[in-house]
């Protein structure tokens, strides 16, 4: 698994109530809700109480898992990670933040990186493909369309789920396509 900005702010957001803040606009009130705090005791409770709340119903081994997720995955000539990477910087110089947080200069750098990087973080319509990356995050939460890439030898192939409404239909094609 990799760790991306949610599950930094999340974690974090345990500890320091000014980052929870942050994360319940951010998803962290669908989180809270997830973890059985109803939507009338979240809407009547303070961050800080919102905070108590969490701390109590998030497992320790909930925790120990999001903790445990790694910054990147290296595969091959392949570099998996959430948000990016500092051009020009090697892997093992890179700071935490550019790979779960980044967006430029990573996202306009036109130059090959040591490792063809797959990422998500910026949201696109259509999955963004370029010479040195591939953006994958099609934003499901709002678009309904989450998107797979399969990568096999030399190919690659994206798989879709795109929720139309009752229905969810499953579409398949090659990247760059």
């Amino acid at each position: 698994m990799l760790a991306g900005n949610h599950e930094e702010m999340f974690l974090s957001g345990l500890e320091d109530v000014g980052i929870l803040r942050h994360f319940l606009r951010h998803g962290g009130r669908q989180t809270a809700h997830s973890y059985g705090i109803s939507r009338d005791d979240y809407d009547r409770a303070t961050v800080e109480e919102v905070q108590i709340m969490l701390a109590a119903r998030v497992p320790t081994e909930h925790r120990r898992f999001l903790a445990s997720a790694k910054n990147y995955v290296v595969a091959g000539d392949y570099l998996f990670v959430h948000a990016g990477i500092a051009p020009d910087v090697p892997l093992e110089d890179q700071e935490t933040h550019h790979f779960r947080w980044i967006r430029e200069p990573f996202l306009g750098h036109p130059d090959p990186h040591p490792h063809f990087v797959v990422h998500g973080h910026t949201i696109t319509p259509t999955i963004d493909e370029r010479p040195n990356r591939i953006g994958i995050d099609t934003g499901a939460y709002h678009s309904g369309r989450l998107t797979a890439l399969v990568l096999e030898g030399s190919e690659r192939r994206l798989i879709q789920a795109v929720h139309r409404g009752d229905v969810i239909e499953i579409e398949e094609s090659t990247a760059g396509s």
